[in-house]
């Protein structure tokens, strides 16, 4: 055992016992200054191992829990207060050592990221609630910093890939688990298997959208990153415990989403151009704009509400007449859309749609889940809500962003000398895209759970792209 690894060791000893004995001897109420020694210990994870620390950071978010820190403000406990941490040591290291890859500041993805956060902080200037936007953006650098910019550098090494992904999977792995266990006893209420993964995921369209993000990612660990027999187990059981989860979680958006990846997945395998899969994409949704009458008649004459039974499960996705999640998601984009129309160039400012949106609803429009006061939440959609918070350049930002994180992911695939990292950039774009999909009916990034494996991920895809070898014969 090597010196460093001794110390560790000696470091959390000394931090159990703290632990023992201010709790059960000294029997005081303040039991946080217990877990001082283990905060200083990892303080110096951070400073001296920080190849450890995103994998523990990605280890402990699927079990973090929001906790009121002061009154108006919550964090997810322990990870946000550790990406603020890692965020202001990466920043200052950065800084000092001026050592920053210019390659990965210079690649269209990072380009697209910096105008995003720009205009955010831009629109947060203009913002209704400016102290509001103001912590919405700060909160999206310490979720950017540590899982894209640290990522990137990080995975130059496919093991850094795989070891992430694996810290995650564990973590995910055990929250499914517990989830799937409390829902095979709790057959009687659909409104109760879709709290069953409290407290770590605030609801089943959250649990279900990182399921889905994560099976691509976890098809590829089994055929291409596991290594050993072990891992390949360990990539068999998290499959099983993926799908089962993803069947539990009664997530339409989610099972959509993952459609849309085997839909994907087969295109790019038959070789058809990207230009050709976004026209698709467009005429596709041109025609539902252009036949929107007749479509919104049709699925209005849906009544199948949300239900326990797969068959029903299904049939309810398209029934906005009587099912409340769709009635209720239809009224959140209406309001949406009377706040752009006010403010069609900044928006409200970021963040600040859950506070203001009560004022826009119309009554024909209100659901059966619906608050006069608004205040149950975002835009549900990743695009419609920063169309209202960000304006007409926040959309088209997001766009951009997600395109060329798609097209770079594709054409890492089909130029990549090296088939191991060919196959890692497509997994974990298809992964990604299943976020695209499931962004049209829900919007995550705000949110620890979501944003650490989604930032990651893209992650992966520029690390392919910037430091994998390409094919000598492709110009």
């Amino acid at each position: 055992m090597d010196r460093p690894t001794r110390g560790l060791l000696v470091a959390l000893v000394v931090t159990v016992l703290f632990v023992l004995v201010d709790c059960l001897m000294l029997k005081n109420d303040r039991y946080e200054l217990a877990f001082l020694p283990l905060g200083l210990v990892v303080v110096w994870i951070f400073i001296k191992h920080d190849s450890w620390s995103l994998p523990l950071m990605a280890l402990l978010t699927p079990f973090a829990i929001n906790f009121d820190v002061v009154q108006g403000m919550q964090l997810s406990m322990p990870v946000e207060p550790l990406m603020v941490l890692f965020s202001l040591i990466f920043m200052f290291r950065t800084l000092l050592m001026r050592d920053y890859p210019v390659r990965v500041l210079r690649h269209p993805v990072t380009i697209a990221l910096m105008v995003s956060v720009a205009w955010m902080a831009f629109t947060s200037a203009t913002s209704q609630l400016p102290w509001v936007s103001v912590k919405y953006t700060i909160a999206r650098l310490w979720f950017v910093i540590p899982f894209f910019f640290a990522a990137v550098r990080s995975f130059q090494s496919m093991a850094a890939v795989r070891r992430f992904f694996v810290a995650y999977a564990i973590g995910l792995g055990v929250v499914v688990f517990i989830t799937t266990a409390k829902t095979l006893g709790n057959f009687s209420d659909l409104q109760t298997l879709h709290r069953v993964m409290k407290p770590f995921y605030n609801d089943h369209t959250a649990y279900g959208c990182v399921i889905a993000l994560m099976l691509p990612a976890a098809v590829h660990w089994l055929t291409g990153l596991s290594r050993s027999r072990v891992e390949r187990i360990a990539a068999v059981v998290l499959l099983a415990l993926l799908a089962v989860g993803l069947f539990f979680s009664y997530c339409r958006a989610a099972w959509i989403s993952i459609v849309a990846a085997i839909g994907v997945w087969v295109l790019i395998r038959l070789g058809m151009k990207v230009k050709w899969m976004v026209l698709l994409f467009g005429i596709g949704v041109g025609a539902f704009f252009v036949y929107q009458n007749d479509v919104l008649y049709k699925l209005g004459k849906n009544k199948q509400d949300s239900s326990y039974d797969l068959a029903g499960q299904v049939k309810s996705i398209s029934n906005i007449s009587t099912d409340a999640s769709n009635v209720e998601r239809l009224n959140r984009w209406a309001s949406a859309m009377r706040m752009w129309r006010e403010h069609p160039i900044t928006g409200t400012g970021p963040g600040t749609y859950q506070f203001i949106y009560g004022s826009y609803q119309k009554s024909y429009q209100l659901s059966t889940i619906s608050t006069n006061f608004g205040n149950l939440g975002n835009a549900h959609s990743e695009y419609i809500g920063p169309l209202a918070e960000q304006g007409l350049p926040g959309v088209a930002i997001v766009v951009a962003l997600f395109m060329i994180t798609f097209v770079s992911g594709v054409r890492v695939y089909r130029t990549s000398a090296n088939r191991l990292v060919a196959d890692t950039a497509l997994a974990f774009t298809l992964s990604l895209f299943t976020y695209y999909v499931h962004g049209v009916f829900n919007n995550f990034l705000d949110t620890d759970k979501l944003s650490v494996p989604f930032w990651a991920f893209t992650a992966v895809v520029v690390a392919m792209d910037v430091w994998g070898e390409k094919k000598t014969d492709v110009a």
